[in-house]
């Protein structure tokens, strides 16, 4: 059965996978991640941690040199098998790899540090992450850390100390971080580095592992059981010596094992140690830590779990929101762009309808533009004396009219109703404006339409190719309305006007001296008005009923229906291309997809491992 400490690394090393732990990329998984417990490797340079490590791991595989060495974290993740299984080791930048050579593992971790860091001693906070599978570890996640310095050496800026202290804060500064801070025993442990790191971080030591190295180069006659045994240094969990490789050894390429052997006989042996012995070394403490490890993450297992489930549930509410991936056959292709389409049209009808804003300006088009354009036309000049007297004359021709100018009432009505087609025209094409505003507006509205460009595209020219032909028809309609009304016109108007009279009471003829005064072509331009007025009235209902009749109605009635006809029409391969997603839609899709897979993943075996032991 799979412990914690290896599901957990799984998970750790799913979550990189993603582009988290602040890594090149998103940030996918970065809750997920800081919930997972992990031990983060500190000290000051040259303090032996290089060595523990490999200690640890039972290989040669670090760069070693002078200065600073560990310019990018490693995140180290240990992995046992059973013996007798290959042992290797696996970058995560080159997966398909497997690493049997251990110097082949070192100049790797030199040429990733130096693909971002260049051949300088800069440092870069983006990690390499590395995974050991053999019989000879215990399952462990190990972050190994640059060593915190004090002064600039040439070839690094001056802000390369706080740049160090402040990459290393980020990692032990959480709360879930075990500590493992690393002294030389040849020094005074009051002027650790690492101690005094995580001092800060970690005042009550809960979370911190005292590691003390060159336990073999103190000078003679020296010990440090003092720290050894709590009394210099208290903290919760006890400190832990190891006796590292000589130089002579690490320069002849020593046996790692043969290393581990002497390291137990020299504790075994010591006059000063030998009663810690069996608490002393390098393989006590990857066992240590890695119970330790199992213990916090067995703890953890419940916050993990609601963790996991609040984030899956969110993920679950995205992906619906963004939409499901589409299905790739013919038949559901089109049932998805007509309940696209459906979507589109329903939010359009509650536009117009009220449900949602926009369809109130077509009232306001009737109720305010028309009647203000009516009133702007230049009746009142149409129908000066002046021009009432030019047009009557005209009409009369050679000879003058007897009782009424017939001719030129009709010319004046004629021409004074002919200022309506403007009004009529514009009515048409503000309500034309307004629908295709609705239009965008409803494409924007419709959410799943965002997937599709292409789609949301031919939707929107369909639309508006419909719009334009019911606004053909509608001007077409209410232009026949204002020529209706001056190809014929209402005779029993003209017969209740008042008739002209002489000072008898005569009706049969009327004055000679006023019938050509100014007086009766006053007359002529006030029954014109009078009737146009009454044109007027009736076209500010008709028109207005014309237009919503030819365009509003219309579009809440057949809008999309030549479009159905030709969605109808199309092959598989045209459907697939006008639900060609947007590029960077599938690509959230995609990892949010993958996000969620770990997480469901995650949450089972937690819960699988975790009850079965």
């Amino acid at each position: 059965m799979e412990s914690l400490i290896g599901l957990v690394n799984r998970i750790q090393r799913a979550c990189t996978v993603l582009g988290d732990f602040g890594g090149e990329g998103a940030a996918a998984l970065p809750a997920l991640w800081e919930a997972l417990p992990s031990v983060a490797v500190v000290g000051g340079q040259s303090s032996g941690k290089s060595s523990v490590l490999e200690s640890v791991v039972g290989r040669d595989f670090l760069p070693r040199g002078s200065g600073i060495v560990t310019r990018r974290p490693l995140v180290l993740q240990l992995h046992q098998v059973e013996e007798g299984q290959p042992e290797y080791a696996e970058f995560l930048h080159l997966p398909n790899r497997k690493f049997t050579d251990y110097s082949l593992v070192r100049k790797e971790i030199q040429d990733e540090t130096e693909r971002l860091t260049g051949k300088t001693k800069q440092i870069s906070p983006v990690p390499i992450h590395l995974s050991i599978y053999s019989p000879h570890v215990v399952n462990l996640t190990l972050v190994d850390l640059p060593g915190l310095t004090k002064v600039a050496v040439e070839g690094q800026p001056d802000s390369i100390v706080q740049d160090i202290e402040n990459m290393v804060h980020s990692y032990v500064e959480k709360p879930n971080c075990i500590i493992l801070a690393i002294s030389p025993a040849n020094q005074d442990i009051a002027t650790s580095d690492a101690m005094k790191l995580s001092r800060e971080v970690d005042p009550t030591g809960e979370r911190t592992f005292g590691v003390l190295t060159k336990l073999d180069l103190m000078d003679q006659g020296t010990n440090a059981l003092d720290v050894l045994e709590g009394r210099a240094y208290r903290l919760q969990h006890p400190w832990v010596g190891v006796v590292n490789r000589s130089q002579a050894d690490i320069n002849k390429n020593a046996d790692m094992i043969a290393a581990r052997r002497r390291e137990r006989e020299y504790f075994a042996t010591s006059p000063d140690y030998s009663h810690l012995a069996n608490k002393m070394g390098s393989e006590y403490l990857a066992k240590l830590l890695s119970q330790h490890l199992e213990s916090v993450i067995r703890a953890q297992i419940p916050s993990i779990t609601a963790l996991i489930n609040k984030t899956s549930d969110e993920l679950e509410a995205e992906m619906e929101r963004i939409g499901r991936p589409v299905a790739v056959d013919e038949g559901a292709k089109l049932y998805t762009i007509l309940e696209l389409c459906r979507a589109f049209d329903r939010i359009f009808k509650e536009h117009l309808d009220g449900g949602r804003p926009g369809g109130e300006r077509i009232y306001g088009v009737f109720d305010n533009q028309l009647p203000a354009a009516l009133r702007k036309l230049p009746i009142d000049r149409h129908l000066s004396i002046q021009n009432v007297k030019k047009v009557v004359s005209e009409a009369d021709g050679y000879q003058p009219h007897l009782i009424a100018p017939e001719q030129g009432y009709r010319r004046l009505i004629e021409g004074a109703i002919g200022y309506f087609r403007g009004p009529a025209e514009a009515s048409v094409d503000a309500v034309h404006h307004i629908l295709k505003e609705i239009v965008r507006k409803s494409i924007g509205e419709a959410e799943d339409l965002r997937r599709f460009p292409s789609l949301k595209a031919e939707l929107a020219a369909a639309s508006f190719e419909a719009l334009e032909r019911f606004r053909e028809d509608s001007k077409k309609t209410t232009l026949r309305l204002v020529d209706m009304e001056s190809s014929y016109l209402t005779v029993e108007f003209f017969r209740k006007l008042p008739q002209e009279v002489d000072k008898g009471g005569n009706p049969a003829s009327a004055s000679t001296v006023d019938r050509y005064g100014e007086g009766h072509y006053r007359r002529i331009a006030s029954n014109v008005s009078s009737y146009i007025s009454m044109v007027m009235e009736t076209l500010k209902i008709s028109v207005p009923k014309a237009v919503v009749y030819c365009q509003v109605r219309e579009s809440k009635r057949s809008l999309l229906n030549h479009f159905y006809t030709q969605i109808g029409r199309k092959e598989g391969k045209d459907l697939g291309k006008l639900l060609d997603e947007d590029p960077a839609l599938m690509e959230q899709r995609q990892q949010m997809a993958k996000k969620l897979e770990l997480y469901k993943a995650a949450r089972q075996e937690i819960e699988s491992v975790s009850w079965s032991r």
